[in-house]
Formats: structure tokens, C-alpha cells, sequence
């Protein structure tokens, strides 16, 4: 069973800085995607940055230019990098890694990490 470990969460002041990491139990070219979701209280959870297929990197309109999302692919870890962090981006963060199964398409989460943008 693929296990994703999210750390890195906290509480942080607007215009300040955050790395999120996400551990994957195999190796992450297993997956043809991975990336950061997030939900915010009483909202739907939303992409924010993914690799996808070929290794491209996808975000959200409302981060670009303010997160980047890495790799270390010794470490079967991703990153997410978030600086110029407002209130706005307070959210509970997931990673995500999806991968072709025998029975279809395997879907993963980790147990999230909560991000506090507060003054």
C-alpha cells in the first residue's frame, strides 16, 4: 500500500515563507502525477501544483509565482515552496500521487498538513 507523509505545516505571518514535504513509500516515477491539493474551511479541495506527465509542472492561477513545486527524486519526495504567503492560502495541504493499478487508476493521499496565514 503507497503511504505519502506530509510535514512542514505551521503557522506563519503574511509575506512569510513555508516547505512543505511529501514522502512517498516507493519511488515516485511510479506515479504519473503528484502534487499538492488544498482545503480551506467550507470550500472544495483544489490543486495547487502538480508534476504530470512527462515531468511538467502545473499550477494554480492564484499561486503561480509564489509556490514552486520539487523534487528529490533519491528521496521520493516533493516540495512544495510557498513564500509570499497571505491569509487566503490558510488551508489544510495534501499530497497526491496517482498511479496505473492492475484494477485501474490507484489514487493516494497523505493525512494533510495544516498551513495558518495569520498576523
Amino acid at each position: 500500500q503507497v503511504q505519502l507523509v506530509e510535514s512542514g505545516g505551521g503557522l506563519v505571518q503574511p509575506g512569510g515563507s513555508l516547505r512543505l514535504s511529501c514522502a512517498a513509500s516507493e519511488n515516485i516515477f511510479n506515479f504519473y502525477t503528484m502534487g499538492w491539493y488544498r482545503q480551506a474551511p467550507g470550500e472544495q479541495r483544489e490543486s495547487v501544483a502538480a508534476y504530470t506527465t512527462g515531468g511538467s509542472r502545473n499550477y494554480a492561477g492564484s499561486v503561480k509565482g509564489r509556490f514552486t513545486i520539487s523534487r528529490d527524486n533519491a528521496k521520493n519526495t516533493v516540495y512544495l515552496q510557498m513564500n509570499g504567503l497571505k491569509p487566503e492560502d490558510t488551508a489544510v495541504y495534501y499530497c497526491n500521487a496517482k498511479k496505473v493499478v492492475r484494477t485501474g487508476i490507484g489514487d493516494y493521499w497523505g493525512q494533510g498538513t495544516q498551513v495558518t496565514v495569520s498576523s
